[in-house]
C-alpha cells in the first residue's frame, strides 16, 4: 500500500513540473509575440507618419497593414486592457495608443507628436491568465517624433 502512494506522489510531482514548464514556455512565446507586435505597430505608424493609423472602426491602409502583419505572427490577445487612467485608446483589440506632447522649440509651423504604443502579452495558462491578465504583462514603446502640418 505504501508503494501505491509513492507512485501516485511521483506522478503528481511530474505532472506539476510539466505544467509549470508549459506555463513558462507559453509566457515566453506570448511575450515574444507582444514585443514583435509593438515593433510592427511602431514601424508601421512611422512609415505612414500616423496618417490613418488611429481611426478605430475604419479600415485604412495603415490599419490593414497592421492587421495583416499581426495575423502573420499569430498575435491576437484574448483580453486587451487599455488603461483609462493613462488615457490609452484601443485600436481593434490589437494595441493601445496615446499621443504624447513634445516640446515645440525646434519645430516651426508644424505640430510634433509622438505616440506611446502598448501591446498585451497573451497568457493562455489556466487560472494565471484570469489572475494576471491586467496591465502587469503589457509592453510599451514610443514612436519617433512625427510632425503634422498645422491645420490638417
Amino acid at each position: 500500500m505504501r508503494d501505491a502512494y509513492g507512485g501516485i506522489m511521483n506522478i503528481v510531482l511530474l505532472v506539476t513540473f510539466f505544467l509549470i514548464v508549459e506555463g513558462v514556455l507559453g509566457l515566453i512565446v506570448g511575450y515574444t509575440k507582444a514585443f514583435k507586435m509593438k515593433n510592427i505597430v511602431i514601424s508601421t505608424v512611422e512609415e505612414y507618419e500616423a496618417s490613418g493609423c488611429f481611426n478605430d472602426g475604419e479600415d485604412t491602409a495603415c490599419i490593414s497593414r497592421i492587421k495583416e502583419r499581426a495575423s502573420r505572427i499569430g498575435y491576437r490577445p484574448t483580453s486587451l486592457n487599455c488603461s483609462e487612467k493613462e488615457n490609452l485608446d484601443n485600436i481593434d483589440n490589437l494595441f493601445c495608443y496615446k499621443p504624447l506632447t513634445v516640446k515645440t522649440d525646434n519645430y516651426s509651423g508644424n505640430r510634433p507628436t509622438s505616440y506611446r504604443i502598448t501591446t498585451q502579452v497573451d497568457i493562455t495558462f489556466p487560472l494565471i491568465d484570469k489572475v494576471l491578465g491586467f496591465n502587469f504583462f503589457q509592453i510599451s514603446g514610443d514612436t519617433r517624433v512625427i510632425e503634422h502640418q498645422v491645420g490638417k
